[in-house]
């Protein structure tokens, strides 16, 4: 099914555990909206990877003190790529797609994510983002801090095991050498972190509707969303 464009604009929050897929599902709603895509999470990823290269981590370790002093000089930006039919997204003029899903990245995101600056500043540019309506915007707390008001807002779940498999046939595929019990840990981990951090943690908006993609398929889930956004918007 295909929407026109023409329809009242509105926001769509895609909040969700890792490794759920969310910004696949929400790239794919965007495509069929004619909206804008925008992927929160590679965002704090970004920042994470800058952090890694730019001598905030030791050891592991993050150096919060040093990354805070130092937002102000990163920069980051989305370039629309014709060839993938979505934006990518770019730190200081580098294109960074591929370095910001490495599992190194992953193991310090949640941790930067946590930081109370970094989230002020990226929310900031994230509402800025969506200021105009008609986007599809994928993180954790879309709809509970960034846009509380989104007119459709969706949780995206699924067993910690499918999500495992996924990742790591996703890291495989680009030749990333990781066991798959590594990626388990990672998102065990991260689940219980993106829960339990003081600022802004992950939750389900009291109005947001659940999907368990688990066992779907990608052209179920689209379906089941067609569904939900003609129910929405009134069509």
């Amino acid at each position: 099914m295909r929407f026109s464009k023409a329809n009242r604009k509105i926001v769509i929050a895609v909040d969700g555990f890792s490794s759920c897929g969310k910004s696949t599902f929400a790239k794919l709603v965007a495509a069929r909206l004619g909206y804008i895509f925008i992927d929160t999470g590679a965002m704090y990823r970004a920042v994470t990877l800058w952090a890694i290269e730019h001598d905030c981590v030791h050891n592991g370790i993050l150096d919060e003190e040093r990354l805070v002093a130092s937002l102000d000089r990163i920069h980051i930006d989305f370039r629309f790529n014709p060839d993938r039919g979505a934006s990518d997204i770019y730190v200081d003029g580098e294109w960074v797609e591929g370095k910001i899903r490495t599992i190194s990245v992953s193991n310090l995101v949640s941790a930067v994510s946590a930081i109370g600056e970094v989230r002020a500043r990226l929310v900031a540019m994230q509402q800025e983002m969506g200021r105009d309506k008609g986007v599809v915007m994928d993180g954790r707390d879309i709809g509970t801090v960034v846009f509380p008001d989104a007119e459709l807002k969706i949780f995206m779940t699924a067993d910690p095991e499918v999500r495992a498999e996924r990742r790591y046939l996703e890291l495989q595929a680009k030749g990333e050498q990781v066991s798959r019990e590594e990626i388990v840990e990672n998102i065990v981990l991260r689940d219980h972190l993106d829960q339990t951090r003081a600022i802004s943690p992950l939750r389900k908006a009291e109005d947001a509707i659940v999907l368990d993609n688990g066992g779907m398929t990608l052209e179920e889930e689209m379906e089941w969303f067609d569904a939900l956004f003609a129910k929405t918007v009134g069509e």
